[in-house]
Order: structure tokens, then sequence, then C-alpha cells
């Protein structure tokens, strides 16, 4: 007898907005690492205005409704950042806020995601990816707690096809996929 999958729809959102970010690089190695039925999508936050609540009691821009309506329809966001200055970027913050609002609409409410980090540095990203956290419990996102992702040395860890080219942070990748598909499942909210 065939086992049937049902698909997981998992957001991606990536902290940079460069094309060829390490960042954007890994989102896409994880998007290949995930198990059977769950399924990756990236969500670009970079063409979003500055959040303003202005914008919100008059004519809210499209980009935002959209933004928001992708986060709504998903089964779970998985957050992939660079750390600028010890916290995530603008882009990144100002995707949470836009997410957040208006009052009493938060579509990160309750849907289940991760957090990994990446940086040049031997420490990975800890201050973004702890930093990003703090923001996601006030917005009562439940966060993968176990394993912590934090990549450091990132740009050594791929190949120049953008392939993961270190076996020992493939098979961490792969697991750190398999608790979040399962985070998923326990916490997603019908």
């Amino acid at each position: 007898m065939q086992e049937t999958f049902m698909t997981t729809h998992v957001a991606v959102l990536v902290g940079s907005l460069r094309k060829a970010s390490v960042t954007r690089t890994l989102s896409r190695a994880l998007a290949e690492l995930a198990p059977e039925g769950l399924q990756l999508s990236a969500v670009e936050i970079g063409e979003m205005q500055f959040y303003n609540p202005d914008l919100d009691e008059t004519s809210p821009p499209a980009s935002w409704q959209a933004f928001r309506d992708r986060i709504r329809g998903s089964d779970g966001v998985l957050f992939v950042t660079p750390e600028y200055n010890r916290s995530v970027p603008a882009v990144l913050k100002n995707a949470l806020d836009v997410g957040s609002r208006p009052g009493g609409k938060n579509v990160w409410a309750g849907k289940p995601a991760a957090v990994i980090s990446a940086s040049r540095g031997a420490l990975g990203g800890f201050g973004a990816n702890h930093h990003l956290r703090q923001s996601l419990v006030c917005l009562d996102v439940p966060v993968l707690q176990q394993p912590e992702a934090y990549l450091g040395d990132a740009y050594n860890l791929f190949d120049d096809d953008g392939k993961l080219a270190n076996e020992t942070t493939s098979a961490f990748l792969s697991t750190f996929m398999e608790k979040f598909a399962a985070w998923i499942a326990t916490n997603r909210r019908t």
C-alpha cells in the first residue's frame, strides 16, 4: 500500500536582498533537503514599502495585501537571515511589521516557524537569530527550539554552483528540516 503525503506549504523569508547572497543560496539548499511533503516557496519582501499605519487606514499598498495573503495561506514560515549589526536586516523587520498589522489582524499568530541564520563569522548570526526570536514571541509565533541553526563561515559551505559542499552541514540541515516538518505538523492550527 502506497503512503499518501499531504503537502505542507512553507513560506520562506530571506533577510538579504542580494540575489547571490549566502542566505538565498542556503534557502535553495534547504528546499532540496526538505522531506517529502514539505514544499518551500520564497516570498519576496524587498519591494514592500516601509510600514506606515496611515496607509493601512486609507489605502494599504497592494504589495502588503499580497504578502499578508501569502503568509496567511502558508502552513509554516522559515526565516533565513544574515546578521546586520547584531540584528536582522531592516527588510525582514519590515515584513514582520507589515504582517502584524493592522491591530487584530496579525497573520503571524499561531504560524509554526523556524529560524536559521548564517554569516561569515564564527558565531553564525547568533545575534540576529535571537533578536528575531524575540520579535516572534511577541507575534505569537511558535518557533522551533531545537536544533538551533547558526551557520558560521557560511560562504565556504557551498561550491561554485551553490550546492552544499560540506557533508556534515548537509546532514545537520537535513535533520533540521525533518524536525521543522514535525514541528509544523504538531503546531499547525486548522
